[in-house]
């Protein structure tokens, strides 16, 4: 008997991926150049050169056993290493290569996560929306409840009210993102200091823990603003990174968790981290790129080409009459819809060839999702094309 819920998530590829291959058949059509493809989290920005340098010395100088095979589980105990050192250099945070566990990208490192957290179908995990769509398949895969706290807006911080009422004595976890994608707002040490003191109170109610699991893929990318490091606000934090934004290394697939010592039951959390990788396949995660980016702790792409498209896209569509909320990170700016119907305005703009990804499967609806980690050329070339939208709905 094939299983309906994996039928379904492979029958039917997400909102991003579908818009992604449509824009691949069109540009086949009338030229890539013509299409104005802003869809998918897909870094523009070359990798450092000192990521191909170290892979090719790695290649010339270690046997070929060493350069391909298998690592431990849990990931090369140097590089694990290199790690923990980073994060005490950088955040002026503890940190020891066995609270690491090296995994295949921020996805796998968030899965695993909701896994080694929720046991039962009665178990809770909160997200605020709007939130990467991903994480609603991740939950349910591990069998979880998601449950969705509202936005605030018009600023998109974090609504405590909403969230305040969404914890039960069920809650296993919430997820967070800051730079959160879809609207690159990052959360202020003000309300990670909040939300630390609401999730301590809540778990002396409920007599239990709350792990709040940080997923912060973007967490270089910023303009002018700083990410604070969320294990310093709430003791049960989990860290999941991935390298795939800054150092524009998507398609690598390469990541950590990070379980600190402070965590709750730290020891027994790290070990049921290990299983449920294990139990997903997840163990030994690349090995030729953990070993890259172990000697590239620190080094990030030319991420200020981010800054120029935000800075030139934002005041485009500003200037054409869109409602756009501003981000402080990431790459992707979220943009009020021209009518209640996101999804009819995503399917509106694929008439001049825009491809606009719709906010509800984000949980936010009324709006969509541009990515402009794309060349400074296509955005400064698509003006007509969101011109032509804007007028089309003026008529």
């Amino acid at each position: 008997m094939i299983n309906e819920r994996m039928y379904e998530l492979g029958s039917k590829r997400s909102v991003i991926r579908e818009l992604f291959e449509f824009g691949r058949k069109r540009a086949a059509e009338i030229g890539e150049e013509n299409v104005f493809d802003f869809s998918i989290g897909n870094p523009n920005v070359p990798a450092p050169d000192e990521i191909n340098a170290t892979a090719e010395k790695l290649l010339d100088t270690l046997p070929s056993p060493a350069a391909h095979g298998y690592t431990s589980a849990q990931g090369d105990a140097d590089v694990r290493s290199s790690i923990a050192s980073y994060i005490e250099q950088a955040f002026s945070f503890p940190a020891r290569a066995s609270e690491l566990y090296l995994t295949v990208g921020a996805a796998a490192a968030v899965t695993i996560s909701v896994r080694a957290v929720t046991s039962s179908p009665d178990d809770e995990v909160i997200v605020l929306a709007p939130f990467f769509t991903e994480y609603s398949v991740f939950v349910g895969n591990a069998g979880a409840k998601l449950i969705v706290v509202p936005p605030k807006k018009p600023g998109f911080g974090i609504n405590f009210e909403g969230l305040e009422k969404a914890i039960t004595a069920n809650t296993r976890a919430l997820i967070i993102d800051s730079p959160n994608n879809p609207t690159g707002v990052i959360y202020t040490e003000d309300e990670l200091k909040r939300l630390g003191r609401l999730l301590t109170e809540k778990e002396k109610e409920f007599g239990g823990a709350i792990y709040l699991i940080s997923d912060e893929p973007y967490r270089d990318i910023t303009y002018g603003k700083v990410v604070p490091y969320v294990p310093k606000y709430y003791p049960d934090t989990i860290v999941c990174y991935s390298y795939s934004k800054s150092l524009s290394l998507p398609g690598e697939r390469i990541g950590y968790i990070f379980v600190p010592s402070q965590t709750y039951d730290a020891p027994k959390l790290y070990a049921a981290v290990a299983g449920a990788g294990r139990s997903m396949g997840y163990v030994c995660a690349p090995s030729l790129f953990q070993k890259v980016i172990g000697k590239c702790q620190g080094l990030t792409s030319d991420l200020s080409v981010y800054r120029t498209n935000r800075d030139l896209l934002l005041g485009m569509l500003r200037e054409i009459g869109y409602e756009c909320v501003e981000p402080d990170g990431a790459f992707y700016l979220f943009v009020k819809a021209l009518e209640d119907d996101a999804c009819a305005f995503s399917e509106r703009a694929k008439k001049f060839d825009l491809l606009l990804v719709p906010g509800d499967d984000f949980g936010g609806p009324g709006y969509v999702r541009i990515a402009y980690c794309t060349s400074t050329d296509k955005i400064r070339r698509s003006r007509g094309a969101f011109e032509k939208l804007f007028a089309d709905y003026r008529k």
